[in-house]
């Protein structure tokens, strides 16, 4: 399971940690018979675990939805906003949909997207690594409930800068 550090009571992920909640998050999906048709990745923090949670589960549709609602740590829009472009409700007709996303904070996000899919598809359900005990949607598949802060191993470091002196090709 992940790992406590010491940094202001913490959940830290490692991408070990990542790979056995997708196995076993995914595990859980084909267990409960939910065959999805789509995973639906709700970008950023989703994209890594719905793509793959794609690859575990076998299913090669694949697509992602721009939402903003975090704008630094533990800051946050009053709202969820979707950002352009969302997917066409045409491509979600009829489907079975695997909603992804990492955490499950106030679930305002997870709402926002299920609400968008609702009247779109045969059937939608959710599924995060982490679910916190304050998110509005109580989520179909979760790998782990916590109430702490967690640290993802593709948001902890710093963005990529270009190195002082590197040449233009």
């Amino acid at each position: 399971m992940a790992t406590m550090t010491a940094e202001a009571a913490r959940e830290t992920l490692t991408y070990e940690d990542f790979g056995r909640a997708v196995r076993e998050v995914a595990q859980d999906v084909v267990d409960s018979g939910y065959d999805p048709d789509l995973v639906l990745s709700i970008a950023r923090g989703g994209l890594p675990f719905g793509g793959a949670l794609g690859y575990a589960l076998d299913v090669k549709n694949i697509s992602v939805v721009n939402v903003e609602f975090y704008t630094g740590v533990d800051q946050r829009l009053e709202m969820p906003v979707m950002l352009p472009p969302t997917p066409q409700a045409i491509d979600l007709s009829g489907a079975r949909v695997l909603i992804a996303d990492d955490v499950a904070d106030t679930g305002r996000t997870l709402e926002l997207v299920r609400a968008f899919c609702a009247d779109h598809v045969a059937d939608v359900r959710t599924a995060v690594i982490y679910e916190k005990p304050p998110s509005v949607v109580k989520c179909d598949f979760v790998w782990k409930h916590t109430d702490l802060w967690i640290n993802v191993p593709w948001s902890t470091l710093p963005p990529v800068r270009r190195r002082v002196g590197s040449i233009d090709h």
